[in-house]
């Protein structure tokens, strides 16, 4: 019998899963596979960039959006870890110990183990090793993740794929032009890009694009009017819209074309109908 077709994403932030796989994490739902996200952190060192809120308590206004990007989505409510944004650059939370540049990344990764031995994925999807601009807690998600995937091969749910999400050198050039999308300025594309011919699939999203697009403004503290997000172009923001591209980060089972257009290709797996609503303790 065919397995239940079952994806994981791993993201650091609430908004960490809409920009780069929002419209596949869509697609696959809407086709009847499982789709489960895992948050490390609620967002806690995140800035509101929109007034209209008033005074807000991050946090817990983090968290709720995250859960209205997972609804617009059609994917199940997200899991959160509970461990705290580590902020970046001056506000680099050295001394909380929750921070995720504190955690023991083992213990991360054995929590991460114990979502996969109740979701049953085949496929995993996180940051690249990178992290898209290299956020601490970026490459602290992409390392445990990837240290999941390969750890699962022991257990007794052996995850067959794992992919990095990533961005092209044009498609970052695209985002650094005009106003530019305001963490990757000065970052050099050859390091925070990759060549193209290192995609390994790409996903076409368009018939989840108004999804995607919701998703993305659920996040309202983080895509508000003070935004840099919030306030592309549409000429930048439009082909964010069409594909997502994604490199190996591991793999398990051979595939029947390279790059991809399917990350299930070639796997024996069945997509069942409907959308899921129960939640993970």
């Amino acid at each position: 019998m065919s397995a239940q077709a079952s994806l994981l994403a791993v993201f650091a932030h609430p908004d960490d899963e809409a920009l780069r796989c929002g419209g596949t994490l869509a697609l696959y739902a809407a086709r009847g596979a499982q789709v489960h996200l895992i948050c490390l952190t609620r967002g806690e060192a995140g800035r509101n960039t929109d007034p209209a809120l008033g005074e807000v308590e991050i946090a817990p206004q983090r968290e709720q959006e995250l859960k209205d990007a997972c609804a617009a989505l059609g994917i199940h409510p997200p899991i959160f870890l509970g461990y705290h944004d580590s902020g970046r650059g001056d506000r680099l939370r050295r001394d909380d110990p929750l921070a995720t540049i504190n955690a023991d990344p083992t213990e991360m990764e054995r929590r991460i183990l114990e979502v996969i031995e109740a979701t049953h994925p085949q496929i995993m999807l996180t940051f690249d090793p990178h992290g898209m601009y290299g956020h601490p807690d970026h490459l602290i998600a992409h390392r445990v993740a990837t240290a999941a995937y390969a750890s699962s091969g022991f257990r007794q749910v052996r995850v067959q794929r794992l992919f990095y999400t990533v961005q092209s050198r044009e498609e970052m050039l695209r985002l650094q032009s005009g106003r530019p999308l305001g963490v990757l300025e000065g970052l050099e594309p050859e390091t925070y890009a990759v060549c193209d011919c290192t995609i390994a699939a790409h996903i076409d999203v368009r018939a989840h694009a108004a999804q995607k697009r919701a998703a993305l403004f659920s996040h309202r503290s983080q895509t508000g009017p003070l935004s840099t997000l919030g306030t592309l172009t549409e000429e930048q923001f439009a082909p964010l819209m069409n594909t997502e591209t994604f490199s190996l980060g591991g793999i398990r089972s051979p595939v029947p074309e390279y790059p991809m257009h399917d990350l299930f290709a070639g796997l024996d797996v069945a997509f069942s109908a409907g959308r899921p609503q129960e939640q993970l303790a």
